[in-house]
């Protein structure tokens, strides 16, 4: 059994395919599995896969489906993951040689359920280094948790056996994915290490604010109803009800505001405002909340006008 399995889908990215795959196949980690999910295609991709496939047969996995987006690639991938642990990699993303020996010893030295890394955000012109802060618990973590998927090793059993999978046909898939998994981690371990190098292009789907950018609402609702089938709604409600809050009133609402079409821009703000005030009406009591840092401050300032004011504000900026 491999001790990693990295689950890495593919969608028209012959310009970084390449680099991404001398970084995995280079890694220090030699018990490695490399899975390419192939979500249909239409460039050089699997031509350079191939190429690839020939030299490390025994490392390197292909496999072909019809286009069904990020969600559809990962979820289709599971299966056939061995590895005691499973990663996720974007394929216009590119690692550290190290990174999954490390992160794979740490698991194995504290009996990690998962194990967390930090990320170097690449622009065209800039470097940014995104170190997380070191989370205690669940419910620490449903408060300060980065929820991308793809700087983790996770535990293939406790995915396998909870049936968690990516929301297919949503943006926003890593949120939904992280916070039903959460629940089931009773070890999380970190390396402080920057090992990804996470790629930032100009015209990529993360980038490129639509209508689309109202999945949110639909994920974290998902989010909330699964906690409640699990029946640790109430046990996680405080941490569950600030996470809401901070999403849309932070990240969500910055992305909201930066929707080309007006009419969409503004009901998608108005259902941001309606969306939060209807699923949490009490949320301004939220004990998280009154933890002084500036987000929080800034948070407790959101009103029915002040609202407004701030996505002018997120707008131009």
């Amino acid at each position: 059994m491999p001790k990693v399995s990295v689950i890495v889908p593919v969608y028209n990215v012959e310009k970084y395919i390449e680099r991404c795959i001398k970084t995995l196949i280079t890694q220090t980690l030699s018990d490695i599995e490399i899975i390419f999910v192939d979500d249909g295609s239409k460039d050089n991709s699997k031509k350079i896969i191939e190429k690839y496939l020939k030299l490390y047969p025994n490392k390197l996995k292909y496999l072909y489906k019809e286009n069904g987006g990020l969600s559809s690639a990962r979820n289709y991938g599971i299966p056939y993951a061995k590895g005691e642990y499973i990663a996720f990699l974007d394929s216009d993303d590119y690692i550290e040689p190290t990174m999954y020996e490390e992160m794979y010893n740490t698991a194995q030295k504290e009996k990690s359920d998962m194990v967390e890394c930090d990320f170097i955000w690449e622009y065209p012109n800039k470097q940014v280094y995104d170190c997380g802060v070191i989370y205690n618990g669940k419910k620490d973590a449903l408060e300060k948790a980065r929820v991308v998927a793809w700087n983790k090793l996770i535990k293939r059993d406790i995915i396998e056996k909870e049936k968690i999978e990516f929301p297919n046909g949503l943006r926003y898939e890593d949120v939904e994915f992280f916070y039903k998994i959460l629940p089931s981690l009773n070890k999380i371990s970190f390396v402080k290490k920057y090992f990804i190098h996470y790629v930032q292009r100009e015209n990529s789907i993360v980038n490129t604010q639509t209508n689309r950018t109202k999945d949110i609402f639909v994920v974290l609702n998902n989010v909330i109803e699964f906690y409640k089938s699990k029946g640790i709604y109430q046990e996680y409600k405080e941490q569950l009800e600030y996470t809401y809050t901070r999403i849309l009133l932070c990240s969500s609402m910055k992305r909201m505001c930066k929707i080309k079409n007006k009419e969409e821009r503004k009901n998608a703000l108005k259902e941001t405002w309606n969306n939060l005030n209807t699923q949490f009406p009490e949320w301004k009591k939220n004990k998280i909340l009154k933890n002084k840092n500036l987000k929080n401050i800034y948070m407790r300032s959101v009103n029915k006008v002040t609202f407004k004011m701030y996505c002018v504000i997120m707008y131009l900026m």
